[in-house]
C-alpha cells in the first residue's frame, strides 16, 4: 500500500483524496478482505487503499462503465490522450459551441470518453443530470482547457488505474447499494461514501432519510466491518442523522474543505465524520499527524 494519495481521472463532488490519509489508518481488513464500496463515486478511497479483492459499484453507470472499459483494454492511457488532444482542439476552435455538441452527443450515445471531457471541461468539475438523466452541467470556460501538461496529468491517472486492474481482482457494479452490501461476508470490510443527507448534493439518485435508515440496516444486518463517511456540522448546523439514526457507531471527526461547489459561498469548511461499527485503537490513532486536528470519541453509550 503506497503512502502517495493517488487522484482518479473522474472527479466527483466531495471528493475524499484529502481524508485518505486517516480513512486508510483507521480501517481494519484481514488479508483475505474484499473491499465493498456500495458508492465508489471516483474511486480514490478504495483505488488508494488498494485491497487484493474490491466490489466497486454505484448506481451511476457513466462511472461504472468508464471503469469497466479501463479494465477491458479498451480504454487505455494512449487512447484517452489521442481522444482529449482530438478534442481539446476542437473546443479551442470551438468553444461553447463544441462544448455542447459533445454534451449532446454523450446524452445521446453515453461514450465514457464523453464522459471524461465533459467532467474536464464543465462548470467546476461538476457531475449533475436532470430528471431525464441527461448531464446537464454548463461549460466551464477555462482557456486552453486540454493543454499538454493537464491532458498529460489525465492521462497518468489512467494509467494508474490501468496498473492497478492488472494486478488486482477488482470488479464494478452498476447496482442499488442494498445488492453491493448483501454480497459481502463476515470477514469482508464496507466503505460507504453516500451522497449527504441535509445538505445539497448532484448525484445521479436522489437520497433521503429513507434511504439513510435502509443504509443503516444493510450495513448492521451484513455483520461486516463498516465506515461510513458523512458530515458532522458546519458552522451552521450540525447533522441530526448522526445521533439518530448512527447513534450506535464510534465516530472520527476531521475538518475538511470543500472547493468544488455550483457557488462559491458553498465551497466551506466541514467537519467530517467517519462513522465505524468498530473501535479505532489507540496505536491506530498514533498514526496519524498531530497537525490532522482529529477528535475521536465514542457516541455508544457506556
Amino acid at each position: 500500500m503506497n503512502e502517495k494519495v493517488y487522484v482518479p481521472p473522474i472527479k466527483i463532488q466531495g471528493i475524499k483524496t484529502k481524508l485518505v490519509p486517516l480513512i486508510r489508518q483507521s480501517v481494519i481488513m484481514q488479508p483475505n478482505s474484499v473491499w465493498i464500496e456500495p458508492f465508489m463515486g471516483s474511486g480514490v478511497v478504495g483505488f488508494n487503499i488498494e485491497p487484493h479483492k474490491a466490489i466497486f459499484a454505484d448506481t451511476n453507470p457513466h462511472i461504472i462503465e468508464f471503469y469497466n472499459q479501463i479494465k477491458s483494454g479498451i480504454i487505455t492511457s494512449y487512447v484517452v490522450r489521442d481522444f482529449l488532444e482530438r478534442e481539446g482542439k476542437l473546443l479551442e476552435e470551438g468553444d461553447d459551441n463544441y462544448y455542447y455538441t459533445v454534451r449532446k452527443r454523450f446524452n445521446n450515445e453515453h461514450h465514457p470518453l464523453d464522459f471524461l471531457f465533459l467532467n474536464r471541461a464543465c462548470f467546476n468539475g461538476m457531475i449533475r443530470f436532470n430528471k431525464d438523466y441527461d448531464f446537464n452541467v454548463p461549460y466551464g470556460h477555462k482557456p486552453r482547457r486540454f493543454a499538454k501538461a493537464y491532458v498529460t496529468k489525465i492521462v497518468n491517472q489512467v494509467s494508474h488505474v490501468e496498473s492497478l486492474l492488472k494486478t488486482h481482482s477488482w470488479e464494478f457494479f452498476c447496482q442499488p447499494f442494498e445488492t453491493t452490501i448483501a454480497m459481502a461476508g463476515m470477514n469482508d470490510f464496507i466503505y460507504c461514501d453516500p451522497p449527504y443527507i441535509g445538505r445539497h448534493v448532484d448525484y445521479y439518485d436522489s437520497w433521503d432519510e429513507k434511504s439513510e435508515l435502509a443504509l443503516h440496516k444493510a450495513l448492521v444486518d451484513s455483520n461486516a466491518k463498516f465506515m461510513l463517511s458523512t458530515w458532522d456540522h458546519n458552522d451552521y448546523r450540525k447533522n441530526e442523522y448522526i445521533a439518530t439514526v448512527w447513534n450506535d457507531c464510534q465516530r472520527i471527526t476531521r475538518e475538511h474543505f470543500y472547493h468544488v461547489g455550483a457557488k462559491e459561498k458553498n465551497r466551506n469548511s466541514v467537519i467530517e465524520a467517519l462513522l465505524t461499527n468498530y473501535t479505532v485503537t489507540g496505536k491506530q490513532n498514533t498514526l496519524l499527524k498531530e497537525n490532522e486536528q482529529l477528535s475521536i470519541f465514542n457516541m455508544m453509550t457506556v
